[in-house]
Parts: C-alpha cells; structure tokens; sequence
C-alpha cells in the first residue's frame, strides 16, 4: 500500500518538476550550450604522435584510412525536438530519484522525531538541503563547464564532486538528526572535508585551443552558464520542495501513520500534517 502510494507519489512529482525543469533549462541553460557547441567545434587538436611507417600499415592488410571509418561513430540526438524530448525524459528520471530521496528523509525525520511539522515546511527544508549538498557545495570549488571548456580532469572533478556532496548531506543529516552538542562540530568538519582535500585544477588555461575571438566569446558564456545552472538548479529544489510536499502531504504521509501507528512509533506525539 504505502510502496505504491511512494512510486505514484514520486512519479506525479517527476513528471511536474521534470517538465518544469526542462523549460527553465530551455529559457536558461540551452541557448549558451548551442552557442558554445558552435565555438568547440573550432577547437585546435593537440598533435598526435607521429605513426608508425606506412608499410606496417600495409603489412597488416589494411589501408589508414579503413581506422577512420572503422570507428563506429557515437550516438546522440539530433537538435530540435529530438533532443528537447530526450532531455525532458533525462529530467523526469532525475527528478524521479530526487523525489523518492525527498520522500525518504521525510519519512525517516517522521520516524525519528515526530513533532508538529508541516510537510510543506518540512519538504522545503529537506529540498534547501538537497540544494545546499548536490549544488551549492560543489559548485563553490568546481564551476559548471560549458562544452570545450576543461578546467580539470574529468575522473577527478567526479571523485570531488562526490567528496563535497558527502560532505555536505553528512553534515545536513548529523545536524538535523543528533541530538548532542558536538554534532555542530562535526558538521562543520563535514563541510570543510572536501575543501581541506582540495577541488582538483588544471595546469594552465582551461580554453586552451581557441582563437582570441572564440577564446573570449566562450569566457563570456562560461560566466553566464555559472548563473544560469545556479538558476536551474535553485528553479528545481525549489519546486520539487513544493510539488512534493504535496504529494507526500497528499498521498505519503497518511499511510506512513497509519505503518508507524501500528508499529508504536510516533504515537505520543503525532505529525501534523496540514500546511
């Protein structure tokens, strides 16, 4: 009962905030995406080491030219409508997981503490948490890119990007959940951890390659991409805050009671569900 009010919950949530999300990717994020496309095609290669002779070519049967074709080119969807509609399906799945990890904290936060908490105020504190972990936090130490721009390695701008989220959903969750006066200092270590550690950097100019004109067109979208992604990201946590607290309010929360009722949990000081 309560598994199939969650995934219905959550799907409800996905579809609206996905959607909505795919139109502020559309007014913000895409037209400096497209232009900066244009600008990384222009994009000197570095030179490749020299091949071996062209007799070993030969020898093994195959002209130089068979490796080029050889190479099976990657997929991807075409602009327009394809990738419009590609991109909303990418953005309901995300905000499928985001809405189910949304719906879980609450749950647990339910489970632990009980008290009179509305689940609109409570949705919106669980969503400014999950935009303080998955983006402000990061962002402070690795900027969002836009295409042909490479300020670090990409295996080490992952390896951080997990290290600041860690951090900062740790320390979201040990200040929200202990109960001792030390958990102040751990959090605060939480947060400091990945910036202690250090956010990897590139040796040199991020947009090396580029002429002068496609050097400072692509420096003027980078800044621009920066605000734009703070914009989409604040425009998702912010409804997903909303549009679930709903659904968890409409759908979540009356069979969570009831499980937590039958299970002698929250009995001495039930949930206020109302706004």
């Amino acid at each position: 009962m309560i598994f199939q009010r969650l995934i219905w919950a959550a799907l409800a949530t996905a579809v609206v905030v996905g959607s909505v999300q795919t139109g502020v990717q559309r007014w913000q994020a895409a037209p400096l995406i497209l232009a900066a496309e244009v600008y990384e095609e222009q994009k000197a290669e570095a030179p490749k080491p020299a091949e071996a002779p062209a007799a070993h070519a030969h020898a093994e049967g195959s002209a130089p030219h068979d490796h080029q074709h050889g190479a099976a080119k990657e997929w991807e969807p075409a602009n327009g409508a394809e990738r419009i509609g590609w991109t909303w399906v990418a953005n309901i799945l995300h905000a499928f997981s985001m809405a189910l990890l949304l719906f879980a904290v609450m749950g647990v936060w339910l489970y632990k503490r009980g008290g009179a908490v509305a689940s609109l105020r409570l949705a919106g504190l669980v969503a400014a948490a999950g935009w303080l972990s998955f983006h402000l936090w990061p962002s402070l130490g690795l900027h969002a890119e836009v295409p042909g721009m490479e300020a670090s390695p990409l295996q080490a701008r992952q390896v951080w990007w997990v290290l600041a989220v860690s951090g900062a959903a740790g320390a979201c969750a040990v200040a929200s959940f202990a109960r001792a006066s030390w958990r102040w200092l751990v959090a605060a270590a939480l947060l400091a951890l990945p910036f202690v550690v250090g956010a990897p950097k590139l040796q040199g100019d991020p947009l090396a390659g580029f002429g002068p004109a496609a050097h400072a067109a692509l420096e003027q979208l980078g800044t621009q991409f920066i605000w734009a992604t703070t914009w989409m990201a604040l425009s998702f946590w912010v409804s997903l805050g909303l549009v679930g607290g709903l659904a968890f309010q409409r759908w979540v929360c009356p069979a969570l009671l009831v499980v937590l009722e039958c299970a002698g949990a929250g009995a001495e000081s039930p949930v206020n569900t109302t706004q």
